[in-house]
């Protein structure tokens, strides 16, 4: 029934604050960008979109619609689009997924990094767990990257290796800042990180934050939590897990979390990871069976469909005045 709400609620005049009250982007605050969607039109084949078992444009892996469609992360246009609606929300740093030397991200890179720069963005590597990916292979991966001016990485699944390599991994770099991607503050000290974030806005709430930051700070430690709105892969994975997005509690809550711990940075997950339904990426009505964003903070229409980076906008303000 909400989904098909979507459809016929008639859409409302309301002024978009993302785009008409644009602040100036803070480096506190970072978002993860996944530049790995595909067209036939533009790239030949669908990529990501597909994912499921699904068949775009008729059915694609997300419990979502995107209101830009089914676009590639190949298209400049787009890409710029989105650039400007991360920095006009306040977010300073695009934390891109990641998979390795010749990946579909790895070549989206040089043109996310010019788009990002030419809205006053930074770009920071989300380091992902690729095949045959190792501590030493991680080593030459912050090298390469270095070279497109990356200096920030966030390591998925850090806990994977052992401590000590970290350690001796980090006590080697300098000029760069690595974050673990765990709850478990003591594992990032002993592997001599700088930072720890969570990612996870399924398993983890806001509720967590001010204990994990206190432990952060007691180990000398940055503290960067990760807000989302929800979660809901079924479409994409068969994950019956769902974290509700509540029209927008769940956010605010785990905003507040955020703000309470007194965090170093905030890290948002995510801009557009439409398969597990954490995207804040405009959204509006697709076929039936498709949700979008009707009702959050009481907006319909049209201006639901920005809701998520409005009220981005909102919370970025609170924690960095």
């Amino acid at each position: 029934m909400v989904a098909w709400a979507c459809l016929v609620l008639p859409a409302v005049a309301w002024p978009n604050t993302a785009a008409t009250s644009a602040q100036t982007p803070s480096a506190r605050v970072g978002i993860f960008y996944y530049p790995w969607f595909a067209t036939p039109q533009r790239d030949g084949a669908f990529a990501h979109w597909q994912q499921g078992g699904n068949t775009p444009p008729a059915s694609l892996a997300s419990g979502f619609y995107p209101a830009r469609g089914l676009y590639s992360s190949a298209d400049g246009l787009v890409v710029d689009a989105q650039m400007r609606e991360i920095a006009a929300a306040g977010i300073g740093t695009v934390i891109a997924s990641w998979w390795g030397r010749g990946s579909p991200e790895d070549r989206q890179l040089p043109q996310l990094i010019a788009a990002a720069k030419a809205h006053g963005l930074s770009v920071a590597a989300h380091l992902e767990p690729y095949d045959g990916r190792t501590v030493a292979s991680t080593e030459q991966d912050i090298a390469y990257l270095r070279t497109f001016g990356v200096s920030d990485f966030y390591v998925w699944a850090s806990v994977a290796f052992p401590d000590a390599e970290w350690a001796e991994l980090n006590a080697r770099l300098s000029g760069v800042r690595t974050f673990a991607n765990t709850n478990l503050v003591g594992h990032a000290a002993a592997g001599g990180f700088d930072g720890v974030y969570t990612y996870d806005v399924l398993l983890f709430e806001g509720v967590l934050f001010p204990r994990l930051c206190g432990q952060a700070r007691q180990r000398g430690l940055l503290c960067a939590p990760s807000v989302g709105p929800g979660y809901d892969a079924r479409r994409a994975s068969g994950d019956d897990r769902v974290r509700s997005r509540r029209n927008g509690a769940t956010y605010d809550s785990m905003w507040r979390g955020a703000v309470k711990a007194r965090a170093d940075l905030v890290t948002i997950t995510s801009y557009n990871e439409w398969h597990e339904g954490t995207q804040i990426e405009p959204a509006r009505a697709g076929r039936r069976g498709y949700k979008c964003y009707e009702g959050a903070w009481g907006l319909h229409g049209r201006a639901a469909e920005t809701a998520y980076l409005d009220r981005t906008a909102y919370w970025v303000r609170r924690f960095t005045g």
